[in-house]
């Protein structure tokens, strides 16, 4: 909430100040900005959500909430990088003098703001998606100021106005890496990917090593959201087992999936002797 406050401030002086002194590259940093604060009231309602318990019309919860909010932010810097392209290059064949002692001022403030700002959500960051979505946003903004703070400077001293159009290019450029990277993530993980550090072989392998088994099949393995992994499989049994027995195998299995694949939910049909027409690991169902 205080990261939001702040960057609305922020988006409101910048696109005062942009006005004022024609720079192209603050105005498209407060552009930015802006996406900022709605990326991040977007951000903080999917996580409010997400924490809501599971019932029985939402059997679970909203927890792939946080996934839908990473995905759209995503898709906001990516939006926000072709705007900012398009209006640098048109910019570039088109330039104007700009006042820099405001840009540069203003730029600063954009830097401790945007650098406070990600600090704060800096170790969240690494550990779920969405705040990461949030992080990214910040934290490019804040680099997006160090480069606009670097224009205002060669502006003022050597009246190198192309250089504002110039670094517009380069946020945008960079905005477009973070948010195509961000915006495969978040799609693998609302498709149902295999997440890209699981390899099927290796699990089945492990698993085959266990007393009692004879195959596993049918496997499935995703992300429900950035703290749960899920699969759900197949086992054939090699002897026709007691429940008890069948209890021991799956405590061994869930021991060996999460220390080994930090897999911590699985889902396992038993099976003895049945007939189907394929037992491959990976079916269409």
């Amino acid at each position: 909430m205080f990261s939001i406050v702040l960057n609305l401030v922020i988006t409101v002086a910048q696109v005062i100040g942009g006005i004022l002194s024609g720079s192209l590259a603050l105005l498209s940093d407060a552009l930015h900005n802006f996406s900022d604060v709605l990326s991040l009231v977007f951000s903080y309602v999917a996580h409010k959500l997400s924490r809501k318990k599971a019932s029985v019309n939402q059997t679970f919860g909203y927890k792939r909430a946080e996934l839908i909010a990473a995905f759209v932010n995503a898709m906001t810097l990516i939006i926000v990088a072709l705007f900012l392209v398009y209006g640098a290059i048109e910019r570039f064949f088109n330039p104007e003098e700009i006042k820099s002692g405001l840009v540069i001022w203003l730029s600063i403030l954009g830097i401790v703001a945007n650098g406070l700002s990600a600090l704060m959500l800096k170790n969240d960051a690494d550990k779920n998606l969405n705040m990461k979505s949030a992080y990214l946003h910040l934290f490019t903004d804040m680099l997006a100021s160090v480069a606009v703070l670097i224009g205002g400077l060669l502006m003022k001293y050597f009246q190198w106005f192309w250089v504002d159009s110039l670094l517009t290019l380069v946020i945008a450029v960079y905005l477009l890496i973070v948010g195509f990277d961000l915006l495969k993530n978040s799609t693998q993980m609302l498709m149902l990917f295999t997440p890209v550090h699981i390899n099927i072989n290796e699990i089945v392998s492990e698993v085959h090593k266990i007393k009692g088994i004879n195959k596993l099949h049918h496997i499935h393995v995703w992300h429900l959201n950035d703290e749960e992994l899920h699969l759900e499989a197949h086992l054939d049994c090699s002897e026709d087992l007691k429940m008890s027995e069948f209890n021991e195998i799956l405590h061994q299995m869930e021991h060996i999936l999460f220390d080994k694949f930090k897999i911590n939910h699985i889902n396992i049909q038993p099976e003895y002797k049945r007939e189907e027409a394929s037992k491959d690991f990976i079916v269409q169902d």
